[in-house]
């Protein structure tokens, strides 16, 4: 069983890659998918949105006040309720019972039944779910710095203060779109009154997905492209839709739940839809990561790292690649085009490129782009090989007691690549590539 899942692994992640036609193409869609299936069944993601869901608890109702008090600085008092609505609203008859219980507590903090202790508790809450949303993000992306105190401070500020506002003004403008005048004269005019009526009925979901784009753009603390975000953002905003009106339909027929957990099942379904909530942005994030980033396709979460051969033959690739440009006038090469362009995942490459730039063979830019240290022309192959095979920077070199036929053997192998390659610099690496088409 587990080679014939391994077949199908390799089949579906490596030998689609080089397949023609439409089977080769269907492949290579399903690859996204199950890579999503597969992850999702590790357990990793579930982990994080169960976490988020206790973080969110005792978060919402601060968040809340705080979006309370910036929409009534704009006349906006009564809409925060809409929204808090639309999010328990798959929960069915208990949306409006769970609505009234979060607006009460916010009303609680605004009214200043806390003191000084829980106000600073609640804030603490607040940084803390900021702080777990990123960190699951940037698990996803593989990103292992976060962003400074300092950066948090302003940039999710700024999110917090706009975030309300845009979310009202979006709701606002979907709720009396079939009402302004010029949506009367199109369905007077036109006809147009049901596509109206369809696109009114889409909006909610539409907002869903611009929101989940927008989040996937923002907050993991690497550079996401557009279209990956975009793609994940439709494809989370898709789910949601879905999701939520199955998780409506199962509470309109869970009586029997009810019934079992009586009033403690309205606390139950919203953690599960939370829960639900947090699941789905995390898949979309993965989506958006895998889209950006196939290379981590056959791999997912699992430790990747290079062997001995494949060391070195990355490395070899990447310096021909460097230089190539180098020669050309231009600084291209970031370590993730790289990775892009070699197929090999970035945190495998990363040792690779640390251990030539320890060695005074490449150095970066400003705008992290990798150059020659120096010029190609003194730059040896040999060399180049000497520091790949060294030892990685940060990992202390460990002294073996080998027997002297080994240490012969291997004297004798450093003897043969040396002669072997010769006086051979980078430059003349890059001049042997052939031209395209030749």
């Amino acid at each position: 069983m587990q080679h014939l899942l391994h077949r199908l692994e390799t089949t579906l992640f490596i030998d689609s890659r080089s397949m023609p036609g439409p089977v080769g193409v269907a492949l290579r869609l399903v690859r996204y998918p199950a890579a999503l299936l597969r992850d999702w069944l590790r357990g990793e993601l579930n982990m994080r949105a169960m976490s988020l869901v206790y973080t969110t608890l005792l978060s919402l109702v601060p968040l809340m006040a705080f979006s309370f008090s910036v929409l009534k600085g704009l006349g906006a008092r009564s809409d925060l309720q809409l929204l808090v609505f639309q999010f328990f609203r798959p929960m069915g008859a208990a949306a409006d019972q769970l609505t009234a219980r979060v607006m009460q507590f916010v009303e609680n903090v605004r009214g200043g039944v806390l003191g000084s202790v829980g106000l600073a508790f609640l804030i603490y809450t607040v940084i803390t779910t900021v702080q777990k949303v990123e960190e699951s993000f940037n698990f996803v992306w593989r990103v292992d710095r976060p962003r400074s105190w300092a950066r948090r401070l302003s940039e999710y500020v700024s999110v917090m203060i706009i975030g309300p506002v845009f979310m009202v003004a979006a709701l606002g403008l979907l709720a009396s779109a079939e009402n302004t005048a010029l949506a009367q004269w199109l369905s007077q005019h036109l006809g147009l009154g049901a596509m109206l009526t369809s696109l009114s009925r889409l909006g909610p979901h539409l907002l869903v997905a611009a929101v989940f784009t927008f989040l996937y753009s923002f907050i993991p603390n690497t550079r996401v492209r557009f279209v990956p975000a975009l793609v994940g953002g439709i494809t989370a905003g898709v789910l949601w839709a879905l999701v939520s009106r199955l998780f409506a339909g199962v509470i309109a027929y869970s009586a029997q739940m009810v019934a079992i957990y009586t009033g403690f099942a309205i606390v139950l379904t919203a953690l599960i839809w939370i829960y639900l909530n947090w699941l789905i942005l995390l898949i979309g994030a993965q989506l958006c990561f895998y889209v950006q980033c196939p290379q981590y396709l056959p791999h997912g979460h699992a430790p990747v790292e290079l062997n001995g051969r494949m060391f070195e033959h990355v490395g070899l690739a990447a310096m021909q690649l460097i230089g190539r440009d180098f020669a050309a006038g231009r600084r291209y090469w970031t370590s993730n085009r790289l990775a892009e362009a070699l197929d090999v995942p970035s945190v495998a490459l990363a040792p690779v490129m640390a251990s030539l730039e320890s060695a005074s063979i490449i150095v970066a830019t400003e705008q992290e782009c990798w150059m020659p240290a120096r010029s190609m022309e003194s730059i040896t192959l040999a060399e180049i090989m000497t520091a790949i095979r060294g030892a990685r920077p940060g990992r202390k070199a460990v002294a073996i007691a080998a027997t002297p036929a080994a240490d012969a053997l291997m004297q004798e192998l450093e003897d043969a690549l040396r002669e072997r390659l010769g006086s051979r610099t980078l430059a003349d690496l890059v001049a042997s590539e052939r031209p395209e088409g030749s």
